[in-house]
């Protein structure tokens, strides 16, 4: 099994995309647009070129990614809550530079620094509005 966090958006999913797979080194291995659904399937105007479907691989791990269709969706520009896209890494340099990445022309919540429980650790919205953390795995306490 794999778990992979799926993520809308109100139209900025391939411009979402695109920059999470410049700032995590992955790539876009697939991208369906709502103008590429069956013919008999109503799609308005406005939206053939969102992405129905978007998947980003990095490494072993995905994101999946999609345009809400507004018709279904009226509520889609509220702030996201209740989840983070949550990175753990096992350095500090990486850390840091997955957060400055990532939350570059975002809302900071929590200045990447140390912790108590970690090295490294910081929370941010990005621009796209996508709640993100990024976190140091700390090694293990001496026994």
């Amino acid at each position: 099994m794999k778990i992979v966090t799926s993520l809308s958006f109100p139209g900025t999913c391939r411009e979402a995309f695109e920059f999470y797979a410049k700032a995590l080194g992955g790539r876009i291995t697939f991208a369906l647009t709502y103008g590429d659904a069956p013919a008999d399937i109503p799609v308005p105007d406005r939206i053939r070129n969102w992405l129905m479907h978007c998947w980003l691989q990095v490494g072993d791990q995905a994101l999946m990614g999609s345009d809400m269709h507004p018709d279904y969706t009226p509520d889609m520009d509220r702030a996201k809550d209740g989840f983070d896209v949550t990175l753990h890494t096992d350095t500090l340099e990486e850390a840091r530079r997955l957060f400055e990445a990532l939350s570059e022309g975002g809302e900071i919540r929590m200045p990447f620094g140390e912790s108590f429980w970690s090295p490294g650790f910081g929370g941010f919205t990005d621009r796209f509005g996508v709640p993100w953390m990024i976190n140091v795995t700390a090694p293990p306490p001496a026994l």
